[in-house]
């Protein structure tokens, strides 16, 4: 039986993709070809080469999935107008999401793709959609709590970095204890609003 005749899906960019992150999760960026991407999926070794140029459109395909499951959680979390239960369950969602796909992420935030390589045009437009929507919703959910002259985007800004640094002091193993992790969180949680608490003059 031939690598081709394994293949018995009916999307191969979908189960190319669902493949590579079985991968990437195993073997990490360096371990991730296309080469192996073929055997895993049991298709002959070019074929991937028609849904990816190369590694590096491999790499952002897989990073710009990653970034469309983060907009979705924004959307779903930063809902309702005024809850601050919204902005905790961001937070915990995007801890959880972050800390149980750590090479995705690295993808997503690191400079292999950022720095290293070079992004796609969809990728940039998924990462900076996801970003201007949580600084949207967030916008909405201070609206009247932000001191006066307070850019709201700058405030978004500053969350996220608070946020993504929880993540990468867990994912580098410097907080190793999950419930220490979200304690810090849930902390700065707490200081972010009282910070925010005080009604526009």
């Amino acid at each position: 039986m031939t690598q081709t005749a394994r293949y018995h899906h009916g999307d191969l960019h979908a189960t190319l993709l669902q493949e590579a992150n079985t991968l990437l999760n195993e073997q990490g960026i360096e371990g991730l070809s296309l080469r192996k991407l073929a055997e895993r999926a049991g298709v002959s070794r070019t074929a991937p080469y028609h849904h990816f140029r190369d590694k590096n459109a491999l790499l952002c395909a897989l990073a710009t999935q990653a970034f469309r499951q983060l907009d979705e959680m924004i959307n779903s979390q930063l809902q309702e107008a005024g809850s601050q239960e919204g902005i905790q369950n961001f937070v915990r969602e995007y801890l959880r999401f972050a800390t149980e796909n750590p090479e995705q992420y690295e993808l997503m935030f690191g400079r292999t793709i950022w720095k290293g390589g070079e992004p796609t045009d969809e990728l940039k437009t998924i990462a900076y959609r996801s970003f201007r929507h949580y600084a949207e919703r967030l916008a909405t959910l201070l609206a009247g709590r932000l001191p006066a002259r307070t850019d709201s985007l700058r405030v978004a800004q500053a969350s996220w970095a608070t946020v993504h640094g929880l993540c990468r002091l867990l994912i580098d193993g410097i907080y190793v204890n999950r419930e220490d992790i979200e304690t810090v969180s849930e902390q700065s949680i707490a200081l972010i609003m009282a910070a925010l608490s005080q009604p526009s003059s």
